[in-house]
């Protein structure tokens, strides 16, 4: 294989294995700007791909399914606000609790609604785009501009989000929030309503990643499909000191490591399929490992807030 075209290759295969991984890292960054770790980002996303596919599967039209998905990704989240807002539940439990609830309900959606254990029919998707001109471009055309709209548009969400988070008035009081909610709460920024939006927010995000596996890489959805990568998520916005610039580029790292071992393994790299295989995953320990005890998390991340 020619290196150009191997370069090509890996680029396209780490932007699209990317996108779900750098929408549920964004949305972590969301939550946890304002102090709430959201552990439920797996369950969120699968969530979200299961609904995609539902809707999808019921209209006929993709972008409705990508739309469902986001509002019931979204509408977990709210649920999982309710717990750790305003009862106070504890964040990695109440987060875990969702994970399990995704898997066992997307699993009986699979056999209720297709009798079909373990994967769903095949449902209208989300095709690959071409962006005029810039597609032609040699090597870079394909991998950048040749994909799936909703990997075209994470850049571009990348960007709003982080215009949001330093220059909005929404995006500062996250900041306080997430720092001191008490001192927060005391200069008139209602604390509970700001992360309710985040945590909603989150979700939406995640819901977003979860349609791109089930609609833009697939047509169909498959039992546990997310595969970690909401973990990995949570590690990527770790690594990207929680920014939402951060947390896209570190999506990118995750993803070229995983499109590492799916390109060298086509290229007939005799190197052990089982060690390529656990890459993208020993990366995401090194690099949280890395980054823990280097980087200034958000004051009160983790900690309920009760109003005095």
């Amino acid at each position: 294989m020619e290196i150009a075209v191997f370069i090509g290759l890996l680029l396209a295969a780490t932007f699209r294995i990317a996108a779900p991984i750098g929408y549920a890292a964004l949305g972590a960054t969301v939550a946890e700007r304002s102090g709430v770790i959201n552990v439920g980002l797996e369950g969120m996303m699968l969530f979200g791909a299961f609904a995609g596919v539902f809707v999808s599967y019921l209209t006929g039209n993709p972008w409705l399914g990508v739309l469902g998905g986001v509002a019931v990704a979204a509408l977990v989240a709210l649920l999982l606000a309710v717990a750790v807002v305003t009862f106070r539940a504890n964040q990695i439990v109440a987060g875990m609790a969702i994970n399990v609830l995704a898997l066992g309900l997307t699993r009986f959606g699979l056999d209720t609604i297709w009798n079909q254990p373990g994967v769903s029919p095949s449902v209208a998707g989300l095709g690959p785009i071409e962006v005029p001109l810039l597609s032609q471009l040699p090597i870079l055309g394909e991998a950048l501009f040749q994909q799936n709209p909703l990997v075209l548009l994470l850049p571009l969400l990348v960007v709003a989000a982080h215009l949001s988070l330093v220059r909005t008035p929404f995006g500062r009081h996250l900041e306080a929030v997430g720092e001191s909610p008490e001192a927060a709460e005391s200069v008139g920024i209602d604390v509970v309503k700001t992360r309710y939006v985040a945590l909603i927010v989150s979700g939406a995000l995640a819901g977003v990643g979860g349609t791109v596996l089930s609609l833009g890489q697939l047509t169909y959805f498959v039992e546990a499909m997310t595969a970690g990568r909401g973990f990995i998520a949570l590690a990527a916005n770790i690594f990207g000191r929680w920014t939402a610039v951060g947390a896209f580029l570190a999506s990118l790292l995750f993803g070229l490591a995983d499109a590492l071992q799916l390109s060298l393994q086509v290229a007939g790299v005799s190197i052990p399929s089982q060690f390529l295989l656990i890459l993208p995953y020993l990366l995401t320990i090194v690099a949280v490992a890395g980054a823990v005890g280097r980087t200034n998390a958000p004051a009160a991340l983790g900690r309920p807030y009760t109003r005095a």
